[in-house]
């Protein structure tokens, strides 16, 4: 799977910004265009940050590859913005201090490994984000996650348990599905401002 380029990454985040700008005027937003990569099929996260603070405003997004990459990142950009249930719809006021990140994700991985050795060997953070699956319940975290937290693989697999609503040790059942995967990180430096590029590749 090809990487995408900085100016390919900053296509996808302005298309993002221009997205959720275009949700205040009740328009429709169309897919970036330039680049063949924008057509593929690509799971992607928009992640909505303050700014300087860094505080998370909104993120959501698709880990499975099932729309092209331009069309999955201008959608997810509003639903990060105004179907976050965790948050309050981002007023267009707070646009001009909310920053913009974008992860590319590679296509999930299974842990093939039951016992909890394996499954914390397959773990590398800086590298990877985590999926697990539980009957119903559900949970996901990006790569930069456990970096930005400081995480050990194992702390890592607690937490993404956390956010399915599982207890803790969860991972540890061989009865919880365990993905991972590696994503390619675009964010702005300031609201509307320059992209930079930090890579996480599976």
């Amino acid at each position: 799977m090809a990487e995408l380029t900085l100016e390919e990454g900053a296509l996808l985040i302005h298309a993002a910004r221009q997205s959720i700008l275009d949700a205040y005027a009740q328009k429709e937003t169309l897919p970036p265009k330039g680049a063949a990569v924008f057509g593929e099929a690509r799971g992607v996260f928009v992640t909505l940050h303050t700014h300087p603070k860094k505080e998370l405003r909104g993120c959501i997004g698709f880990v499975r590859p099932d729309r092209p990459l331009g069309e999955a990142a201008v959608l997810a950009a509003r639903l990060a913005a105004f179907e976050d249930n965790r948050f309050e719809p981002v007023k267009k006021s707070e646009m001009e201090s909310t920053a913009i990140e974008i992860s590319v994700l590679s296509i999930p991985q299974p842990v093939r490994g039951e016992d909890a050795n394996a499954r914390l060997k397959a773990v590398r953070i800086g590298q990877d984000g985590l999926v697990i699956q539980y009957g119903r319940a559900s949970g996901l975290l990006l790569p930069q996650v456990a970096i930005e937290w400081n995480f050990t693989p194992q702390t890592f697999l607690e937490a993404v348990c956390e956010k399915a609503g599982l207890p803790k040790d969860m991972w540890k059942s061989a009865s919880a599905k365990l993905w991972t995967f590696g994503a390619q990180i675009f964010g702005e430096e300031k609201p509307g401002g320059r992209v930079g590029r930090q890579t996480l590749v599976q």
